[in-house]
């Protein structure tokens, strides 16, 4: 059996214009990935802090540097977007939020308020 359906060569990825559900499940895996590669420096920061003062000093001068401050907002909009969408994610397996609206509008207020509560939060921990 031939068929003549024309496929493309090559995917252009910048032309692929992924739907708001889309683009939150790509955060939520790419979060969950930061979160567990971030572990490691985390438990360090944890073992230097309780070593001692200094090391205690040592670890708020590094999280108040201006790296460590963009790391903790990272973590916690991490945090937050990953909890976000996996009560999302919770809710679709009880058939909550399934249809196409409901879905997209979902899927956008956690895209939105991930960022807002990692901020918000990282403000409350510095």
């Amino acid at each position: 059996m031939t068929t003549s359906t024309r496929r493309p060569v090559h995917l252009n990825l910048m032309k692929i214009r992924l739907p708001i559900g889309g683009i939150m499940s790509i955060i939520h895996r790419a979060t969950g990935v930061f979160m567990f590669l971030a572990l490691p420096y985390l438990i360090y920061l944890l073992d230097l802090s309780l070593a001692g003062p200094e090391g205690y000093a040592q670890v708020a001068a590094s999280v108040h540097s201006f790296f460590g401050v963009v790391f903790v907002f990272l973590i916690m909009w991490s945090l937050m977007h990953h909890l976000l969408a996996g009560i999302r994610y919770l809710l679709i397996d009880v058939d909550m939020g399934v249809d196409k609206e409901m879905a997209r509008k979902t899927a956008l207020a956690v895209v939105v308020a991930g960022p807002v509560l990692g901020l918000l939060l990282t403000g409350g921990v510095l």
